[in-house]
């Protein structure tokens, strides 16, 4: 076990010195301090070890040996960028292209998602010679001002802000809670005539579309599946109107989805994005990311007269340390891991909505997936101090997971790609007995409503410190035993 350098405490008193306060930690009430990591655990500076169901940036493990060893035999023998020629540059562009349609065919490396995203603008501002974007409601590309603009996920918090005019959200095609349901007869269809009807406001005030963006799966939004069909309808429209589709595969790209390498690929073979972004996997925690575009657009952009150079972006370290994901991915086949598991896990989870009354909806593929929990299954209620309650006592149990979505009431499961059913049992065992006393404490049933009664529980902050209400009540015939039993659990201390 690695070494602890600093006491926690003079660590986290350090923190608080020299680190921006905007820079939250993980359960601010007792912080877990991580020392060492190796393929799905990490382990803190007692030594005491986490199964990870967070860490999408760990794509095939922590520490994988593969990885450390082509990063560490690179950087002894040449790092320097891509103004020399080098053949890790072509080598693992070619490789990464293989993977992706025909069509997408010249990259541009970069070395973060926001990055990649960033450049993706610049790219379809200049190939269309529009202004305006599309992007979806709760949608999160990024923390530079551009993605900022584009990214509701954040910029909904902003109280004195005002939205950039030339973004125009449209709404998540949410099937669970969205103005088009799985109930209606053509989600698809109607979520994309809603972005044709944008449109057209935007071309009567005299704008122009540049690009629609979207993840190709939400993940900050609440692991959000797009109904099949959606983005090839989407597409049609914004390339009628002269814009391009901007596919973000930064969360969940890599084989993560199981039946296939990218996410895009779930809506058919007949959807192609003009552009895709990537980041995050691609480096199994090593800062890398890449734009991918067509040949017209590429040389749309050569056409500005500016020269396009990133003093990192493709370096030979970069790129070996990428080569050796894309190996490890096919000879530990990861992929198909992600499909067996998570199919595993998503049948794991549909047991529980069958058995507790504060699962709403079980959705994702491969291994990427949400548990959304609710207080009323008609009204969709969000259950948001309830899912935290979960995240805190999964954490006691040495368990990482992570609650988001537009209410935070969406547990988040997208662990690294070596995860396990064995894994997948233990965590789903943990959440069934962390909501069975829970529910019991409230006095809850299957078939009642979640909201009937009077006596509200206490229920703790987020995991990054955020203040909730519960909303949740007991029903008026629980027991006083039930009663007790809501009482906050002393926090084990970590």
């Amino acid at each position: 076990m690695s070494a602890e350098i600093l006491e926690k405490n003079k660590t986290l008193d350090l923190r608080k010195k020299h680190i921006g306060p905007s820079c939250k930690i993980f359960f601010s009430h007792d912080p877990i301090k991580i020392v060492q990591a190796k393929g799905q655990y990490m382990y803190d500076e007692k030594g005491r070890r986490y199964l990870d169901c967070i860490n999408n940036v760990a794509h095939v493990g922590h520490c994988h040996p593969d990885v450390v060893k082509a990063g560490a035999q690179q950087m002894e023998q040449l790092n320097t960028n891509s103004r020399f020629l080098h053949d890790n540059l072509v080598i693992y562009a070619q490789r990464l292209q293989a993977t992706l349609p025909e069509k997408l065919s010249v990259c541009y490396f970069v070395n973060s998602g926001s990055e990649a995203n960033d450049l993706a603008l610049r790219l379809a501002w200049q190939y269309t010679g529009h202004k305006d974007i599309i992007t979806l409601e709760n949608a999160y590309h990024g923390h530079v001002s551009s993605l900022i603009d584009i990214s509701p996920y954040k910029f909904d918090h902003l109280s004195d802000a005002e939205q950039n005019p030339f973004v125009h959200v449209a709404p998540s095609p949410d099937v669970y809670r969205g103005k088009y349901r799985a109930d209606h007869p053509d989600p698809a269809t109607a979520y994309a005539d809603e972005v044709k009807d944008m449109i057209n406001r935007v071309h009567e005030k005299g704008g122009k579309i540049a690009a629609f963006i979207a993840e190709s799966l939400q993940s900050c939004g609440g692991q959000v599946i797009p109904p099949s069909g959606y983005f090839q309808q989407v597409a049609e429209h914004v390339r009628k109107a002269g814009g391009i589709f901007i596919a973000d595969e930064v969360q969940v790209g890599f084989g993560r989805v199981g039946t296939h390498f990218w996410a895009f690929q779930l809506q058919g073979e007949d959807f192609v994005p003009d552009i895709v972004t990537m980041g995050k996997p691609i480096g199994n925690g090593h800062p890398m990311s890449c734009v991918v575009t067509t040949r017209e657009v590429a040389e749309a952009f050569m056409s500005s007269g500016m020269e396009y150079f990133n003093t990192f972006g493709g370096n030979p370290v970069s790129c070996a340390i990428g080569l050796s994901v894309l190996d490890v991915i096919v000879k530990e086949d990861l992929q198909g891991n992600a499909l067996r598991v998570g199919r595993y896990l998503t049948n794991l989870l549909e047991k529980q909505k069958e058995k507790h009354p504060l699962v709403g909806d079980i959705r994702g593929r491969g291994l990427f997936a949400g548990m959304e929990l609710v207080k009323d299954r008609l009204k969709l209620t969000p259950a948001t101090a309830e899912a935290q309650e979960v995240i805190y006592k999964l954490k006691e149990e040495y368990i990482l997971l992570s609650a988001d979505g537009p209410h935070r009431n969406v547990l988040k499961f997208k662990p690294p790609m070596c995860f396990t059913t064995e894994d997948a049992d233990l965590v789903v065992g943990k959440i069934d007995h962390i909501l069975t006393e829970l529910e019991e404490a409230l006095g809850l049933k299957l078939h009642s409503s979640v909201e009937n009664g009077s006596s509200k529980r206490k229920l703790p902050t987020d995991e990054n410190g955020h203040q909730y209400h519960s909303g949740l009540e007991h029903n008026r015939g629980s027991t006083n035993g039930a009663a007790q039993q809501t009482k906050q659990t002393k926090r084990l201390r970590t």
